[in-house]
């Protein structure tokens, strides 16, 4: 007779680190872990991990991280390696274009991605490495208490009912921009700050347009702005074209990343962009699903961790997606988390000094894609034009003020050329 196999839930845990969430940053984390030798478990509230989102963009600073955890192929196979990054007024005028990635002489590449394909990479790693077991499902975290040799982590089923408790040596919070690991550090914490932009979101199979392997942002959130880029390369030689739009607007709806949208909402401010390279309102109306999510953030918290609990992701710093940088950053987070952990053997120390490491680095891109983020480019032209078409870009601004904002935010989001050269 066959030996049945334990609850994988009920495996002793007491050294390993209980990770909650198996989204992008929790599988990076336990990926990072394993790598280093220390043991870990997911833990994550759906029965079933399936395909949610849209695209995503990894810059260089996060697929060298990747690439070091040996998933670049797999990146590459699943995505798109991006060429380029273009600026375009409302009018289809070029404003600005520069290379990205390994065009832009960066020793890794930047990837245009969709979510549930980087997801699905990530978890296809974490179970060949770590076990068919390493994540398991249906169990959402309700609380965690810890004492000086351990936490123990709270769970309860979908319909609401108490599972078997997890001891661990450490408990780190991936559960996202609804955390509840976060509220019960933060019980006081006010709600999420929203920046007057709400957003809409969909995927169009199309053919390619520009170099084939564009990030394109064009227009300004007073009229309507996009931003759109391929993230999957089709065999028919279409792409799966990712496309999300930003108007300045006092709708807004609550934090969730899979809540429908109507096109009709929105699609007023792009019915004349028709350009050469490019038919927007065609692409639109082509996805067979629009979704929508207001453009918000929450202020930076003073400490992530108590003890033998931390954050990390989204759930340690929430930021408005802009810059690329969401997903990127909880990469960072999991890598400097496993090098505490690594080299500390005090969980308590180690998680300081990750916390240390890393939240006055996010604070700064939290902040900065409030105010200074990439888009700045053309919302710099928009106000030097009045929103007019220009004979000329360089009677508005010259291609080094450009350039200089670019480099800006690649310095604050820590993905500089000279940064990635110097930070081995």
């Amino acid at each position: 007779m066959p030996r049945r196999s334990p609850d994988p839930a009920s495996r002793s845990t007491e050294d390993e680190v209980v990770i909650v969430g198996a989204g992008i940053a929790g599988l990076v984390l336990a990926l990072e872990l394993h790598d280093a030798g220390i043991g870990c478990r997911l833990y994550e509230a759906v029965p079933q991990l399936g395909s949610v989102g849209v695209g995503i963009n990894l810059l260089p600073h996060a697929t060298r991280v990747l690439h070091r955890l040996g998933l670049g192929d797999d990146l590459a196979a699943a995505g798109v390696v991006t060429r380029e990054s273009v600026f375009f007024n409302r009018f289809g005028q070029l404003i600005y274009r520069e290379p990205s990635g390994l065009h832009a002489g960066y020793e890794h590449p930047q990837y245009s991605i969709h979510r549930g394909d980087l997801q699905a990479v990530l978890l296809a790693a974490v179970r060949e490495r770590i076990g068919a077991d390493a994540v398991v499902l249906g169990h959402r975290f309700v609380r965690a208490e810890q004492d000086e040799n351990g936490v123990t982590a709270h769970f309860a089923g979908p319909g609401g009912d108490p599972l078997p408790s997890v001891r661990a040596r450490v408990l780190v919070g991936c559960d996202g921009i609804h955390s509840v690991l976060r509220k019960q550090l933060h019980p006081d914490e006010g709600e999420p700050r929203y920046s007057g932009i709400n957003m809409w979101r969909g995927v169009t199979k199309g053919r390619p347009f520009l170099s084939g392997a564009s990030m394109v942002r064009a227009g300004w959130i007073d009229r309507g702005k996009l931003v759109t880029y391929p993230i999957r390369n089709l065999p028919d030689g279409d792409q799966l074209l990712n496309w999300v739009v930003e108007i300045q607007t006092p709708r807004h709806l609550q934090r969730d990343w899979n809540r429908r949208g109507e096109l009709e909402d929105f699609i007023g401010a792009f019915e004349d962009w028709h350009f050469d390279w490019l038919d927007v309102p065609a692409m639109m109306r082509a996805s067979e699903t629009v979704l929508e999510y207001p453009m918000v953030d929450q202020d930076p918290l003073d400490h992530w961790s108590q003890g033998r609990i931390t954050l990390l992701g989204d759930a340690a710093h929430p930021m408005v997606p802009r810059g690329s940088n969401g997903a990127g950053q909880a990469i960072l987070d999991a890598r400097a988390l496993r090098n505490h952990l690594g080299t500390t053997p005090d969980p308590a120390t180690a998680l300081r000094a990750y916390e240390a490491e890393r939240l006055p680095a996010t604070t700064q891109v939290v902040l900065a894609n409030r105010s200074m983020p990439p888009d700045v480019i053309i919302r710099e032209v928009w106000q030097r034009t009045g929103d007019q078409p220009f004979d000329s870009i360089d009677d508005v601004i010259k291609v080094e003020e450009l350039a200089q904002i670019s480099q800006r935010y690649k310095q604050i989001a820590g993905y500089s050329t000279d940064a990635l050269r110097t930070d081995q």
